[in-house]
């Protein structure tokens, strides 16, 4: 099994033993400032009803981007990092 596989296999079975569905969930990622990167995330939880808000590094090479949803399922928080994983440079908290 890869390690991504097996990592989300685990956070799946954390998030069902531990949250009562449907919940706020935190997403947390850090981005380069030096694309489109940000836009990309905001994107990505568009019209989602998400709550997101931003901050840059001291140095302004990063943007830490923390997003507040509502969802539905284990299955859905992992769908979110899975689509994440496809924005370059992106590194998930």
């Amino acid at each position: 099994m890869s390690d991504k596989k097996e990592f989300y296999t685990k956070l799946k079975d954390q998030l069902d033993d531990t949250t009562n569905f449907p919940a706020d969930y935190m997403y947390k990622f850090i981005v380069p400032t030096d694309g489109n990167q940000v836009q990309e995330v905001e994107d990505l939880f568009n019209d989602s009803g998400a709550v997101i808000n931003t901050k840059k590094s001291k140095t302004g090479k990063y943007v830490s981007v923390s997003i507040v949803l509502k969802i539905e399922s284990s299955d859905k928080v992992i769908s979110y990092y899975l689509k994440a994983e496809k924005i370059k440079g992106i590194i998930s908290l």
